[in-house]
């Protein structure tokens, strides 16, 4: 994305981990820092060193000023209800909401906010780090323009992915926005194993934890599929092939991931009803 689809005037409701994380890729692609108020009650050490050395615009409250381009609200969804007053206001006809609060639909959102063209995100935790996995939806009111705006915004923290119905961010919770926690799963439950044929604790949690790290690596810089690397480095009648026997079963670890993720997926239902 260029720097001309980014917005002349945003305002973060909200800096906590995500929302910091996002503000630094804003700030790191090339946003103006004059176009950047953080609305923080209550900011951290972090977040008042960041605003003194950038120079984006620090307050307690949405400032009395013209409606900007673009409202994200970074805040803890049960927040919702006792921020809202405040920030309805500020809201203008042709603001853009983005919002990031797991299980506040766009229903929810309108409900408390006069806005019309609405982007619900859901981002994960390798955002952090810069390489994060982003699904979106927009409203129908959400002009071309405001997308493009958006997926500049959403990609500086990493990859963007748009779903074509709102009930499909609970499958991207349930997929994207919880998985790296099953991918760290993983690594205990390998270090755990290799506990178990005789490795010391400590070795078992590093190779574990190198290996996940250095397969997800090589997973990124490859055009290759994932069934494509699994089977070359599986040599048949070989160590991996047999290990590969047990988790590709019908009782393995597809059928458990399924579960897994369906289970999420309602979870999300039940948090967005």
């Amino acid at each position: 994305m260029t720097v001309s689809a980014l917005p002349s005037s945003l305002v973060l409701v909200g800096a906590g981990k995500m929302g910091g994380a996002m503000l630094e890729g804003w700030l790191a692609m090339g946003l103006a820092p004059a176009a950047v108020t953080v609305v923080d009650p209550m900011p951290g050490d972090v977040l008042k060193a960041l605003a003194s050395e950038k120079g984006f615009a620090l307050a307690s409250r949405i400032p009395a000023a013209a409606a900007p381009d673009v409202l994200v609200l970074g805040i803890k969804p049960q927040m919702l209800e006792a921020a809202a007053p405040a920030i309805a206001p500020h809201v203008g006809p042709d603001t853009l909401v983005v919002s990031i609060l797991a299980g506040k639909t766009i229903a929810d959102l309108r409900d408390r906010l006069p806005a019309r063209a609405v982007v619900r995100a859901m981002p994960n935790l390798p955002a952090s780090v810069g390489r994060g996995m982003t699904g979106a939806f927009a409203s129908p009111e959400t002009t071309a323009a405001q997308r493009e705006v958006t997926a500049a915004l959403l990609s500086s923290i990493g990859r963007v992915e748009w779903v074509a119905e709102e009930r499909l961010i609970d499958a991207v919770t349930a997929v994207s926005g919880s998985g790296p926690a099953y991918v760290f799963l993983l690594v205990e439950c390998l270090a755990r194993a290799g506990e178990a044929e005789g490795l010391p604790p400590e070795t078992a949690a590093r190779l574990a934890r190198a290996t996940i790290e250095g397969a997800g690596e090589l997973l990124f810089r490859s055009d290759s599929g994932p069934d494509l690397l699994r089977r070359n480095v599986t040599s048949p009648g070989g160590t991996t092939a047999a290990a590969l026997e047990v988790l590709m079963a019908s009782d393995g670890l597809d059928p458990l991931m399924r579960k897994a993720v369906a289970a999420a997926r309602k979870r999300a239902e039940e948090l967005s009803g």
